[in-house]
This record gives structure tokens, sequence and C-alpha cells, in this order.
């Protein structure tokens, strides 16, 4: 009789643990999104000129969002990694910082719990980044937060090191001419596709990345990329698309806080004039 009180009670005592631990942690990431926007609107110059924060263009998400110190992700439990990832890149974050490569880590963050990185051990594939570590190279401890395992999909090595790298180093080029980007990034899940590891890792179809600038009159430009998951010598500017061909093939709702006119003119862009 006694065990099975006991047994009960460290069983109600790890469920209100698990509800406090995530309940604090919600209040932790809205905070961290709370304060870099009250950040910005204190920097927004005399002409009303803002620079950008995530909370601007987070995209739709029928899953848990979680805010990072200096990135933003959905993740998706079904597939075991986020569905987006959402940052800010500023010249400023890009420097020649030579960081030693840190352990990647499980994100405590997510409720749901996010896929261990032995999934991805002896698989045949990368830990690709959504969030490039490249990007965020202006700290070591934003440059660590970037080894989270909610922060990687399973990726072909030649895929990874090659075109979307190179996709990658094209967007920090970006943002150091323009000075400051709003990157959103993410896998697509459609047809048959692998799973990794004892937690069924999905192994995605492919990829995209969403770039969005805005100029000191506060207009606006897009460029979109979606790349099949597999090694290519192509220029990546063969893989332009619009924002309306992702927002098809994820379902997910990208840049709805803009009014509709402009949304959707810039979404139907699949132009790199001007970039």
């Amino acid at each position: 009789m006694k065990k099975s009180l006991y047994a009960i009670i460290l069983i109600v005592i790890a469920v209100c643990f698990y509800f406090y631990e995530t309940h604090r942690n919600e209040e932790t990431s809205q905070h961290i999104l709370e304060q870099e926007d009250q950040q910005t609107t204190r920097e927004q110059d005399a002409d009303g000129f803002k620079p950008l924060s995530r909370k601007d263009f987070l995209p739709s998400s029928n899953n848990q969002i979680i805010h990072h110190n200096s990135y933003s992700l959905s993740y998706n439990e079904k597939h075991e990694q986020a569905e987006w990832t959402a940052h800010i890149l500023r010249e400023s974050d890009i420097t020649n910082n030579d960081y030693k490569r840190p352990y990647f880590e499980i994100d405590n963050m997510v409720k749901t719990g996010a896929a261990h990185w032995r999934n991805y051990k002896k698989s045949g594939y990368d830990r690709g980044h959504l969030v490039p570590a490249g990007d965020r190279t202006g700290s070591k401890k934003i440059y660590e937060e970037t080894f989270l395992t909610s922060n990687i999909s399973p990726q072909e090595h030649e895929f990874n090191a090659g075109i979307w790298n190179r996709l990658e180093q094209k967007t920090r080029y970006y943002a150091k001419r323009y000075d400051e980007l709003y990157v959103v990034t993410g896998p697509i899940f459609k047809g048959n596709m692998d799973e990794i590891g004892t937690e069924n890792v999905t192994v995605p179809a492919a990829f995209y990345k969403i770039i969005y600038r805005q100029n000191e009159s506060g207009h606006g430009k897009i460029l979109a990329f979606l790349m099949p998951h597999q090694a290519s010598s192509k220029p990546i500017y063969d893989y332009i698309t619009s924002v309306d061909e992702i927002e098809k093939q994820t379902g997910i709702d990208f840049f709805s806080q803009l009014p509709d006119s402009i949304e959707n003119q810039l979404e139907a862009s699949i132009s790199s004039k001007g970039w």
C-alpha cells in the first residue's frame, strides 16, 4: 500500500514539474521575442524607420513555436524537426570569429521532446543546420545556440556542403550588402520520404529559404529559393521560386502581416532583379 502511495506521489510530482517547466519555458520564449521587438522600436529613427524584428513576419503554425535568443522555430513533432526557422541576419552577425564547434544538444524547450542527435549517427545524413552557424558568429553564445537539435534536418552531405552551402553564403553576402534581412528556412515534406533513427526523423524531399529586405522607405523585396534535396552543380538562381509556390507545398502562410495588396505582389515574384 505504501509503495503504491509513494509511486502515485512521485508521478504527481513529475507531472507538476513537467507543467511548471513547460509554463516557464513558454514565458521565457515569449519574453525573448517581446524584448527584441521593444529594442527595435527604441531604435526607430526620426523618419519612422524601424529595424526588422522577428515578430514582424513570423509564419503561421499549428505546432509549438519557440523563440530562442537569436532565432525562432516551429517544431513539427510528426517529422521530428522544425517546419520553419526565422531569424534576422545583419552584417554585424557575420564575423571572422573561429569558434570551436560544440556538441549538438537536445532543445529542452520543445514540449514534446526534440529529436536526439543520435538519430543521425551512422544514418548517412548530415546534421544540416536550418539557421546556419555561419549566420551567428557575432557571439559565442548565439553561435552555440544553432547547435540545438531542433535546428537541424537530415541532409545529404553533397547537398549540405554543396548548393545549400552556396545559398547560405549568398544570403550572408546579401546581409552585408543590405545590412539586414529577415530569413525563413525550412524543409519540404512530400512523397515517399526516408526516416532515420529510433525516433523516425523524416528526411525532407526539398528545402526552401525565403529572404526579405526593406529599404529606408519601408518598401520590401522578397527572394525565395526551393531546392530538391540532392546534389547539384547548377547556379542557385535556377532554384528561384515564388513564396506562393512554397506556401502551396508547405501549407504555411508567410508574411501575412503585410497589407494584402503588398503581400500578394511580393509573394508572386520570381525575379532576382534588384538584389
